[in-house]
C-alpha cells in the first residue's frame, strides 16, 4: 500500500520590473487560512525590494503615461479577460485568504472583473469629465487636460484581497500612472497570482510592480521615497498612528495621499465614482492664440 503523498506548497516571488525575483533578503512568510492550514509561501520584501520596485516603476513610466488612452484602455480590457480565464483559481485563494464561501469567494471575483472593465472604459474618457475648454478675457483658446501625476504607491486593502485590490489599483493604471503595489499582508495570494496575469498580459513590464510582506515595513519607504509622486493608504486602514506617521513622511516632497477609510472592513462593493481616477492627475492648461 502506497504511503499519501505530500502535497507540494507553492513559493510565490515578487513582481518587480516585468520579472519574478526572490525577496532580496530571500525571506518567505507562510500564508495560511482561517484554521492556521497551510496555504503557500510568500516573499517577505524588504526596503531594498521597495526601492528596485520604485526604480521599475520610474523606468515604465513614460512609455505607459505616453500611450494614447485608447490603447491604455485595450490593455486593460485584456488583463480583465484573463482574469475571468482563472476565475475559479481567484475564487479559492479569495475564499481561503478571508474566509469566505465558494459563493461569495466567486461574487468577489466576479465583481473584480467587473470593476477592472468599468475602469479600462474609463481611460479615454477621463480627459471628458476632468478635462475642458476655459472661457477667457482675450483672444486666446485655454485648454485644461488631466495627466498622470507619475509613480503611485498603493497599499491595498487589509480585507478585501482581490476586489479591495482592483479599486485601489485599476483607477492608477488607467490614468496612465505606474504603480508599486504592496499586498495584503495576511493574504497576499490574490496580489501574487494577479501578478501573473500582468506578466502574461499587455502591460508593460513596470507599470505594476507588486510586493508582498509587513505593510508597515513596507510603507515607510514607499512614503519617504523621493521618486515617489503619490500614496494611497487604504492599506492602513485602521491603523491611525501609522497613517499619520506615513502622511508625514509623504509631506517631504509633497506627495499626493489618499488616506484610509475610516475602517478596514470598508465597503469596496459600493459605487466607486470618479474619486480615485482624478486623485492622482496632475491638470495641464495650455494657451493657444485665436487666429492664423
Amino acid at each position: 500500500m502506497s504511503e499519501p503523498r505530500l502535497s507540494v506548497l507553492k513559493t510565490y516571488k515578487l513582481y518587480v520590473g516585468g520579472r519574478f525575483p526572490r525577496s532580496e533578503s530571500g525571506r518567505v512568510y507562510e500564508v495560511t487560512d482561517g484554521e492556521r492550514n497551510w496555504l503557500a509561501n510568500a516573499p517577505l520584501a524588504s526596503r531594498k525590494d521597495a526601492r528596485d520596485a520604485v526604480a521599475a516603476a520610474r523606468k515604465g513610466f513614460g512609455g505607459w503615461s505616453g500611450a494614447t488612452a485608447y490603447n491604455r484602455g485595450q490593455v486593460l480590457y485584456r488583463v480583465a479577460e484573463m482574469l475571468q480565464g482563472r476565475r475559479e483559481q481567484f475564487a479559492a485563494e479569495v475564499a481561503a485568504g478571508e474566509g469566505l464561501s465558494k459563493a461569495a469567494s466567486r461574487a468577489q471575483v466576479d465583481a473584480a472583473v467587473d470593476r477592472w472593465v468599468w475602469y479600462a472604459g474609463w481611460s479615454d474618457k477621463v480627459a471628458q469629465v476632468a478635462g475642458g475648454a476655459n472661457p477667457v478675457a482675450g483672444p486666446f483658446f485655454n485648454l485644461s487636460t488631466p495627466e498622470p501625476t507619475g509613480v503611485v504607491a498603493v497599499l491595498a486593502p487589509q480585507e478585501s484581497s482581490l476586489l479591495g485590490l482592483v479599486s485601489v489599483l485599476a483607477p492608477v493604471l488607467a490614468t496612465g500612472n505606474t504603480a508599486v503595489v504592496a499586498a495584503s499582508e495576511r493574504a497576499p495570494l490574490p496580489a501574487l497570482s494577479l501578478a501573473e496575469v500582468l506578466a502574461t498580459s499587455d502591460v508593460p513590464g513596470g507599470v505594476v510592480n507588486i510586493l508582498s510582506g509587513r505593510t508597515a515595513e513596507l510603507a515607510r519607504p514607499l512614503a519617504a521615497h523621493q521618486d515617489v509622486n503619490a500614496i494611497d493608504l487604504a492599506g492602513a486602514a485602521g491603523e491611525a498612528e501609522l497613517a499619520r506617521e506615513l502622511e508625514s513622511a509623504a509631506a517631504d516632497n509633497l506627495k499626493r495621499v489618499v488616506r484610509p477609510p475610516d475602517s478596514a472592513g470598508a465597503g469596496w462593493t459600493a459605487d466607486p465614482g470618479t474619486d480615485r481616477l482624478l486623485a492622482f492627475v496632475e491638470t495641464k492648461t495650455v494657451w493657444h492664440p485665436v487666429g492664423a
